[in-house]
């Protein structure tokens, strides 16, 4: 089983596929895989944040 990319490692991949946009390295058949991984890691990285803000909430409340 392939273990899920962490916050930090998706954000670096997406630095490194707006970088190579930004530098015209990718060319045209490239760039469509390349913006379908971006809106992947994206999405995982929403996720990731969506969840770890709702985690501290019913902690917050918790302690209330």
């Amino acid at each position: 089983m392939k273990k899920e990319e962490t916050y930090n490692e998706s954000i670096g991949k997406l630095r490194a596929i707006v970088a190579e946009i930004e530098n015209e390295q990718l060319d045209v058949d490239m760039l469509s895989e390349k913006v379908k991984e971006a809106s992947r890691l994206i999405r995982l990285c929403k996720d990731k944040l969506y969840k770890a803000d709702e985690e501290v909430k019913k902690i917050l409340e918790e302690l209330q």
